[in-house]
């Protein structure tokens, strides 16, 4: 069946390509792709991140001042900040929002861990916000908390439960007009933005079933911008006449996860993970006979570059290194050697055997993943050749999402996108963001890792005001963690993007140089974007979204790490 998108196009209306799946616009509750890259461009926080490089910069507030040794932060607010319907915001509308996050446990799903180190937030004026933390922190508690207006909030009967799906108020440059499931999502631009009126009149998300419908769209015209191509979609837009190919540097890692054996934060035991995977040697042996400069070059064809860690290259600065002490290379002899020496004798048919156990594990795959399909079809053998057999169960997403919540997996394939600061990535390997209850829920955990030192060294990158110390902590984290290995981190994709530039110019990109336009850790991709001078808009205007069922979903980095939602941590959906 299909679904026709609600508003015509028109030459002031950037068009994008979506599949992405709407938990709701609610900026404390949602944590899905789609709708929080949204949120971005309806809500300014306290503190954005910079288009140049990511780094903290102004956005609602105009300066902030750390003191106490960075227990005790101070903002100041801008001059003449308004929402979009012209009442002025002032801190109480930030004290509100941190508040509600602070003192009601369903308000913390999506950023909660952002506020777990509040100790209480004090508004002297109108211009002045006071942050006192029980701990120091160096990340700067004002980035990535959407503001949300305290005069629409609190007249609402129930904020946990309040859709925000239409005539939106807010304070970013573009505000949430309407919103059709599954067919079409439009923005309008916001008017009384503090950085100046975008140069478009609104976006619209259309609906598609898949990465190829939207293809087909872009080159027809009934869309302007699509993201997330596949390499072989990529390189058949490029040269497309109007059309404009881009590839960015891109913010997600992806990853083989690894079934350590799941458990809660009390240590009960749950899921249906081997149990051979509890063995680190095992867990090593696996990264040692992955051959990811292969899985580059052949799945990838090169967009993209090796990965080490789940922080990606793009964020030098916090990155593992390639040449750290501890990154081994593809080394089948030596993952053979690791399985001898952990008592794994191969029987008759070369897979190995212990205690009566044969290695044997099951691979979750998305059936309509090109990637995981292909990956799977190299890793399979290298796996055979070292002594390990692998089962892989094709199915789809929400069985997959289901399957890794409840820990019923040995291995499927994760990825997620990191924002400039490090510190929410990092918090959601410890321990104390495990699940409380044994079907998976009650907590974010990246793969389920929990290592009392690394939650030490945790605290201590929190508190490291000394940013080259804190760097220091950080790469011993990422070593320790890779030592362990919860996963096999493969690469970092670049983010393969194509827009119609016979209509469109002037995205800016983040970072600066060689970043992306869509799916930024901020609003600036579409913030500069303005019309080509005498254009009109192409194709029919009136775009048929395919949606056939299966939407792939996933989670967005800023997540609560407390609470926790089903979810499917897919490389092209998790933010």
């Amino acid at each position: 069946m299909s679904a026709a998108t609600e508003s015509p196009a028109s030459e002031t209306t950037l068009r994008i390509a979506t599949s992405g799946f709407v938990d709701t616009f609610n900026p404390f509750i949602s944590i899905y792709l789609t709708p929080t890259n949204i949120i971005r461009y309806v809500y300014e926080s306290l503190v954005q991140n910079d288009a140049e490089d990511g780094s903290p910069t102004k956005g609602l507030a105009d300066s902030w001042e750390a003191s106490d040794g960075g227990q005790t932060w101070t903002f100041t607010l801008q001059d003449d900040l308004t929402w979009s319907d012209g009442e002025p915001i002032t801190s109480a509308d930030v004290k509100y929002t941190y508040d509600q996050m602070m003192t009601v446990p369903a308000l913390g799903t999506a950023n909660g861990n952002l506020v777990s180190n509040f100790d209480s937030v004090e508004t002297p004026d109108d211009k002045t916000v006071v942050i006192s933390l029980k701990t120091p922190q160096a990340p700067n508690p004002g980035s990535e908390i959407p503001i949300v207006p305290q005069h629409i909030w609190e007249a609402v009967d129930d904020p946990t439960t309040f859709a925000n799906d239409s005539e939106v108020v807010g304070s970013g440059p573009f505000v949430l007009d309407s919103y059709s499931a599954n067919q079409s999502i439009v923005l309008k631009a916001n008017k009384n933005f503090w950085r100046g009126a975008p140069k478009i009149d609104a976006i619209q998300y259309v609906y598609y079933t898949n990465s190829d419908a939207q293809v087909q769209a872009l080159k027809a015209g009934d869309v302007d911008l699509v993201s997330g191509l596949t390499p072989t979609q990529f390189e058949a837009l490029d040269g497309v006449e109007g059309i404009t190919t881009h590839s960015g540097i891109g913010r997600r890692y992806h990853s083989i996860s690894i079934n350590l054996g799941q458990q809660t934060r009390e240590n009960v035991p749950y899921g249906t993970g081997n149990a051979a995977l509890k063995d680190l040697e095992v867990r090593q042996a696996i990264r040692l006979g992955t051959d990811t400069e292969t899985l580059l070059d052949k799945v990838l064809s090169g967009e993209g570059v090796q990965a080490t860690s789940f922080i990606p290259a793009s964020f030098p600065k916090w990155h593992l290194s390639d040449d750290d002490e501890v990154i081994v290379g593809f080394d089948p002899d030596a993952a053979k050697a690791k399985l001898d020496d952990a008592g794994w004798v191969p029987a008759a048919d070369g897979i190995r055997e212990k205690d009566g156990q044969r290695l044997s594990l099951r691979l979750l795959t998305d059936a309509d993943d090109s990637n995981e399909q292909s990956i799977a079809e190299f890793f399979v053998p290298w796996m055979k050749d070292i002594g390990i057999e692998i089962a892989v169960e094709s199915t789809d997403s929400d069985t997959i999402s289901a399957k890794a919540t409840s820990g019923d997996y040995d291995l499927y394939f994760s990825g997620w996108s990191v924002n400039p600061d490090p510190d929410y990535q990092l918090g959601i390997n410890t321990c104390m963001n495990l699940p409380t209850a044994t079907d998976g829920t009650g907590g974010t955990t990246q793969d389920g890792y929990c290592n009392p030192e690394f939650d030490e060294l945790y605290a201590q990158q929190r508190s490291e005001i000394d940013e080259e110390k804190r760097q220091e902590i950080v790469h011993d984290m990422l070593a320790l963690n890779y030592t362990d290995t919860a996963q096999v981190a493969t690469w970092y994709a670049n983010s393969l993007e194509a827009y119609r530039s016979d209509r469109f110019t002037g995205f800016t990109l983040q970072p600066k140089d060689g970043g992306i336009i869509a799916n930024q850790a901020g609003y600036w991709g579409y913030l500069t974007v303005e019309p080509v001078e005498g254009a009109t808009a192409s194709g029919t205007g009136t775009n048929t979204g395919l949606i056939i069922g299966g939407i792939v979903v996933g989670v967005v980095l800023i997540g609560g790490l407390v609470f926790f939602l089903i979810r499917r941590r897919n490389i092209a959906d998790v933010e």
